[in-house]
């Protein structure tokens, strides 16, 4: 089973991939971008910010990750194991469209089930936050040149994710990222295995 874990970030989908790795030996626990040894420097590149890089330039990196992270990591594990991701492709696609309102969600989609080469995960968690947990959790960290884009930004992303989760027809899970880590596991765990 393939099953991916979304949210802005600082929302907590990290700490639960962890979770369930550490917790099931049947776990393959890996994330987008950079699941790859070639995804990482994907991920180097999209997310330091050393260079300002056009919304097709970084729309076709992200696309790249994916393909090469399911090609290589997810195809052939999802067969016997549980495949759990730290993001994947509606986060992509959420991205690409609160930087560019005008663009067709349902050409990213098209991209998105070319680079997935059409088989998208059984199940999605989406982990959702609010203004005061997203402002107290990046306080207390260093940000990246996405999460630089500030609380409303990554509040707009969420906003846009569960939208285009409600169309999908995958099962899906929201989650409350302000409960402790330890209900919301069990929630995931219920639902992931249900």
């Amino acid at each position: 089973m393939y099953v991916i874990f979304e949210g802005v970030d600082t929302c907590g989908k990290s700490t639960q991939v962890q979770f369930f790795a550490s917790r099931h030996k049947n776990v393959v626990a890996t994330k987008e971008p950079g699941g790859t040894k070639t995804g990482q420097k994907l991920r180097s590149i999209l997310l330091d910010g050393e260079d300002t890089l056009s919304f097709n330039a970084e729309l076709f990196l992200f696309l790249a990750d994916r393909a090469l992270h399911y090609d290589s990591v997810v195809k052939e594990a999802r067969e016997a194991k549980m495949v759990i991701s730290d993001r994947g492709f509606l986060s992509g696609i959420a991205y690409a469209c609160a930087n560019h309102p005008e663009i067709d969600r349902d050409f990213l989609l098209l991209l998105n089930r070319f680079a997935l080469r059409a088989e998208f995960p059984e199940k999605i968690v989406l982990f959702v936050t609010d203004e005061t947990l997203l402002s107290e959790r990046l306080t207390c960290k260093s940000t990246d040149s996405i999460e630089s884009r500030g609380v409303s930004y990554l509040l707009q992303i969420q906003a846009i994710m569960r939208e285009l989760l409600h169309g999908l027809g995958i099962a899906y899970l929201e989650v409350d990222a302000r409960l402790d880590r330890e209900s919301i596991y069990a929630k995931i765990e219920e639902f992931i295995y249900d």
